[in-house]
């Protein structure tokens, strides 16, 4: 009513699609699109990401089916291909939760429903918020005493090896700290383009940054045979390979191993070390499993203690960059894209430049800050949450133990399955025999013989699981990667349905 006569006619012409076709259609002419697929970057359609691939597609679009009425050899859909704790059933730590609750909504600080300690950490926290809230931008590095809080918690976990809170960067979950670290790293053309060495089994963020980048991939592959160990002699043979054709500048770790739950030893971690130094490779560790290692054989050494240990030449010289998650552990809290990583022995100009980098993206999400908080800052023995924040610790991490064990036991008794230990993390990565006539079927096909496993899996069982092909494997192998926490459902239908399988295929 506002609108005069003309202006609103003018308006529905102007606006409507339909007359606009016509005018279009009058001049000869069609707009087209400015973004098309021959017009996308073409390194977005080089990434690929195998855990919300085209099988996790397909899972989604038969879940659709079966709320609908379609009817299927099974009843629900069972993810199997990421390691989201809690969508699967493992139940918040109550503490976390209520220090996140506190900030969130201050006035909760008055109830008497919440224990002094949480009050207290959501108070400190709030002060280094602007305006005291948790919906302020904090610094780009984060909220300082988070920072300073993880800086103690190194301390404590690395026994005394000191740690510098200037040197901590909170991110969006560990995967955000890991694209930064990479950005700076790549650059030059042709053979002097930056080359990232990964391991073969590898996490997809992994290649899948590499490719948006365009830097050069360096596989090293890890020992299928013993226990999925990483072997010094690969590393230097990947290395060599590469230096024909790119410039060698980073070597990724993830230990514990995603997705082949081993546990790096620390004669391990040493043999990296020193073969960065001597190489003049920049370090990422991915740590963001380091709370979960279940074999009594097995210990956690994070890479920047073992290179405090080696001596000041290689621990004030060696580049390194270590992550951790709020993702993972016992919290589990994917939802809340809490992380942080350290980065030492960076050249000053270029640390202003990586704060720089950062700024880009304002600051990483306030809540996923404050709960990374009270991973590295959990309630102390004298504290009343105390003895509940252990009890729940304890029962996350010894059932998740439990869970890995009986994977592999049960992975082991179905023929043409072989699983090795699964010493952390919470995955297991088995191979899988897949007869001749099949991978000559899959190939015909024109997909991975283990691609067409995970597919026919999925659609007699309804369990989803990412093919081996995703990750990386040595050529002639096939395996799939499987999310421990699924057992129970898995342990139900996994062997008889299994071998149905192997006949058909």
């Amino acid at each position: 009513p506002l609108c005069r006569p003309d202006t609103q006619e003018y308006g529905q012409k102007r606006f409507s699609t339909a007359e606009a076709t016509v005018v279009l259609r009058e001049n000869g002419k069609m707009r087209e699109k400015s973004l098309t697929m021959d017009t996308l970057n073409p390194q977005v359609k080089a990434v690929e990401y195998a855990v919300r691939g085209p099988i996790v597609t397909k899972a989604g679009d038969i879940e659709r089916g079966l709320q609908q009425g379609q009817k299927h050899p099974f009843t629900e859909v069972i993810k199997a291909n990421i390691g989201d704790s809690h969508a699967m059933g493992q139940k918040p730590i109550t503490f976390l939760r209520q220090v996140v609750a506190l900030c969130s909504f201050p006035e909760l600080l008055d109830s008497s429903s919440f224990p002094e300690d949480a009050k207290q950490r959501a108070r400190r926290i709030l002060q280094g918020c602007g305006g005291q809230s948790l919906g302020s931008y904090s610094a780009s590095q984060g909220v300082d005493c988070i920072r300073q809080d993880i800086a103690v918690y190194i301390e404590q976990r690395d026994k005394g090896v000191p740690a510098d809170w200037d040197n901590i960067y909170l991110t969006t979950g560990a995967s955000d700290g890991i694209v930064s670290i990479l950005k700076m790293l790549v650059s030059g053309q042709g053979r002097s383009r930056s080359g990232v060495m990964i391991p073969i089994p590898q996490y997809p963020l992994y290649s899948a940054a590499i490719s948006e980048m365009e830097a050069v991939q360096i596989n090293y592959y890890l020992d299928e045979d013993n226990c999925w160990a990483l072997d010094i002699n690969e590393l230097h043979r990947a290395y060599q390979a590469a230096k024909e054709h790119c410039h060698p500048r980073v070597i990724c770790i993830i230990n514990p191993g995603n997705p082949t739950g081993q546990v790096q030893s620390k004669k391990c971690i040493e043999e990296v070390l020193h073969f960065a130094y001597e190489e003049n490779l920049f370090v990422m560790s991915d740590e963001v499993y380091q709370d979960n290692v279940y074999s009594p054989d097995c210990q956690f050494h994070s890479f920047k203690k073992v290179l405090y240990e080696m001596g000041p030449e290689y621990f004030n010289t060696v580049e390194l960059a270590s992550f951790h998650s709020t993702s993972k552990g016992y919290s589990g809290e994917c939802g809340f894209r809490g992380g942080y990583m350290e980065v030492l022995n960076l050249d000053l100009e270029v640390k202003a430049q990586l704060v720089k980098l950062l700024s880009v993206r304002l600051c990483p999400p306030v809540s996923g800050q404050a709960a990374m908080d009270v991973i590295v800052n959990p309630p102390l023995p004298h504290e009343p949450s105390y003895l509940q924040f252990h009890k729940e610790k304890r029962a996350v991490l010894g059932a998740l133990a439990e869970k890995a064990q009986m994977t592999e036991q049960i992975l082991n008794t179905v023929p043409g399955i072989k699983c090795n230990p699964v010493q952390g993390a919470m995955y297991a990565f088995p191979r899988i025999f897949i007869p001749p006539r099949a991978v000559e079927e899959a190939m015909s096909l024109g997909i991975s013989p283990d691609m067409m496993y995970c597919l026919r899996l999925l659609e007699e069982t309804g369990i989803c699981l990412v093919p081996g092909s995703g990750f990386g494997q040595r050529e002639g192998t096939y395996h799939f990667s499987l999310h421990t926490l699924t057992l129970e459902s898995l342990k139900l239908v996994f062997q008889p349905l299994h071998k149905l399988l192997v006949n058909k295929l």
